[in-house]
């Protein structure tokens, strides 16, 4: 056999066991062992039930374990700060919700830059806000919450669960949306204002769904409107905010997936078309609507970019108008 002919089988043959090599490892395709879920809030809330949910069916579609970690701290800072120092492979994500952008709104103390250390992979839920005031108030209506307000500047109140919550921050979308003048108490969590609430020593409040749900079908307080775009199907009898007379009024609290900064594409576009199926399931829309939440329609990671810096936004205008300082 002539040498130039030995030479080009030789080459053939490397070449051959190159594409093989290549080949196996394109086979082990995303992901190929456990992901670890980082929720920054307790278990048994809103944004852990939301996460499990997700986990489980998540787990089955890519055959791995979803291992689910609580990292409690700093307003939800402490796991997204975990998450931003991860190795950016895929298999440290974060789950967290609006507190994210509020934080960023706020100017909480952060380690981390929250649009640019981390990146929007996928937009899951939407959790809603209730404005609820007690059953003993005369107050029907939102309009006739702002007719009361408007008649006695500063005397109505509104309570939250403090400074930065979701019930404050939707508190002063509302006063500067109507230009009202009412007085802000902070509560050192949701129970504690709902438990004044009940007691008819606030004038009202957004209560956050999963904690209003209970009170207002025991009859302890009274919705008057909610802050999502459609009406909670938990509550299909009041309207939206909108829908009430306060055009343009959203204020959902939105949950969703994000990953480190320069996670691998083939990672975060795998986990986008899982969740987008896992979006479209009866059981896991039923799941979320049990604890006051709705299923967020099936997008792109860009969709989710651009909702979280219109959220951005939108929370750091009431900041500026408001005058609110991180604690």
């Amino acid at each position: 056999m002539p040498t130039w002919l030995r030479l080009v089988r030789s080459v053939l043959a490397v070449a051959g066991v190159l594409l093989a090599l290549a080949s196996g490892v394109h086979a082990q395709a995303y992901p190929t062992k456990p992901i670890h879920l980082i929720v920054p809030w307790p278990a048994g809330g809103v944004v852990d039930l939301a996460a499990r949910q997700m986990g489980i069916r998540l787990q089955a579609a890519l055959g791995q374990p979803i291992v689910i970690e609580n990292k409690v701290g700093a307003g939800g800072n402490l796991g997204a700060d975990q998450v931003v120092r991860a190795s950016a492979d895929g298999y440290t994500l974060l789950f967290t919700s609006t507190a994210l952008t509020v934080s960023t709104a706020v100017g909480a103390k952060m380690s981390f830059d929250a649009v640019k250390d981390l990146e929007r992979v996928a937009l899951v839920a939407y959790a809603p806000s209730v404005l609820v005031v007690s059953q003993a108030s005369t107050i029907q209506s939102v309009q006739d919450l702002v007719k009361a307000a408007r008649s006695q500047p500063g005397r109505l109140n509104y309570a939250s669960a403090g400074v930065g919550s979701p019930a404050h921050m939707t508190g002063e979308l509302f006063k500067a949306r109507q230009q009202l003048f009412i007085l802000h108490i902070p509560y050192t969590g949701a129970p504690a204002a709902m438990v004044d609430q009940i007691a008819g020593r606030v004038d009202f409040h957004f209560a956050n769904a999963a904690v209003a749900l209970p009170q207002i079908k025991a009859g302890k307080v009274r919705a008057l409107a909610v802050t999502s775009a459609q009406r909670m199907p938990g509550l299909p009898q009041i309207p939206t905010m909108a829908e009430a007379g306060m055009d343009k009024f959203e204020a959902d609290q939105w949950l969703g997936l994000l990953a480190p900064k320069g996670t691998p594409a083939d990672a975060t576009a795998r986990l986008v078309v899982e969740i987008n199926k896992i979006l479209a399931q009866e059981d896991f829309a039923a799941a979320l609507a049990n604890a006051g939440m709705s299923a967020a329609k099936a997008g792109r990671a860009e969709g989710f970019d651009a909702y979280f810096r219109q959220d951005l936004a939108q929370w750091t205008a009431v900041v500026k108008a408001a005058n609110i300082k991180p604690e």
